[in-house]
């Protein structure tokens, strides 16, 4: 009899191990997930702070495009006040059309082009769009090992029985893939 209660004890004890293993390692990727969001919202900020540098000098040399300038301010202002992680996707997926429009109409103007200025801050920008598309990338990356935990068996019970939840990849909107259109 006390060989049989050792065993049911070490298997209750190996049971014990295994679920605390796999809550640990659900809750190192979610917070990997959130940290890559924070990154994410690092540059995001970085960007949001070079847009009215630009702008400003973009009024310049092409003050009669009121509108499209206005369109970027208005993008800017929707990105930095998104209070949920899905607005602020889509907010700032408006706001890279809106700077395509921005560079695409900066295209037509060659002193504007040859702006020393201007061409520092759309460097910086460029780069941190760059910086941006990676962080995604290694955000969605996080998201995927995550939800892959969340969903595979036996870790799916394990997350269910403690409220994980999922988080939503970081995904290209309608707005993102349509090409800047600049008529003059």
């Amino acid at each position: 009899m006390v060989p049989v209660l050792i065993i049911i004890g070490a298997i209750i004890l190996l049971l014990i191990f295994y679920v605390i293993g796999v809550y640990n390692g659900l809750v190192n990727l979610r917070n990997m997930v959130k940290d890559q969001w924070a990154q994410i919202e690092v540059l995001l900020k970085r960007r949001a702070d070079l847009i009215p540098n630009i702008v400003e000098t973009v009024k310049g040399y092409a003050s009669h495009e009121k509108e499209t300038l206005e369109n970027v301010i208005s993008a800017r202002n929707k990105a930095v006040s998104a209070n949920t992680l899905e607005s602020e996707m889509q907010a700032n997926g408006e706001l890279t059309k809106a700077l395509g429009r921005l560079f695409a109409l900066a295209e037509a103007y060659p002193d504007l082009k040859a702006n020393t200025n201007f061409m520092q801050l759309q460097d910086e920008l460029k780069n941190t769009e760059d910086k941006i598309a990676y962080a995604r990338q290694f955000y969605n990356d996080a998201v995927l090992k995550y939800k892959n935990k969340l969903e595979m068996f036996p870790s799916n019970i394990i997350a269910n029985m403690f409220g994980f939840k999922p988080e939503p990849f970081f995904e290209a909107n309608e707005v993102d893939k349509e090409v800047p259109q600049v008529k003059f």
